[in-house]
């Protein structure tokens, strides 16, 4: 992962293990790697990928388990609205840029279509299936 230095780095882990859960990698109720695993795999602090998983805890994201490790929660439709929010920012975020550079609704529905489907073919494997 590249950091960005104009953000805290505890801030985009939150980021990061945000998109992990809405992404799958880290599925609902999974046990998550330890704080050490993710400090090495990152290159970060194991105080700051703590402090992370404090905000994700506050947001009831995860859950500790005093004697088990940490957890992604259950509660299937707080990823749901996670994954919305999250959606929705990028989404905000296109739609400034594109604003910012003139472009009108239906030149940018032409553009973020074409853009879709160069994306999903990438994700998508030689014998078809999604990869």
């Amino acid at each position: 992962m590249d950091f960005d230095t104009a953000q805290p780095i505890w801030l985009q882990l939150i980021g990061e293990f945000s998109r992990r859960i809405v992404a799958g990698e880290w599925p609902a109720g999974s046990r998550i790697p330890a704080v050490r695993e993710l400090a090495a795999e990152l290159q970060v602090n194991p105080n700051t990928v703590q402090r992370a998983f404090g905000e994700l805890e506050r947001d009831a994201l995860v859950r500790s388990e005093r004697t088990a490790g940490r957890f992604v929660t259950d509660d299937t439709e707080r990823i749901r609205t996670l994954r919305r929010r999250l959606a929705a920012d990028a989404a905000d975020d296109f739609a400034r840029r594109a604003i910012a550079v003139g472009l009108g609704i239906t030149d940018a529905h032409t553009l973020l279509t074409e853009r879709w489907d160069h994306h999903d073919r990438d994700s998508t494997t030689a014998d078809g299936s999604a990869g």
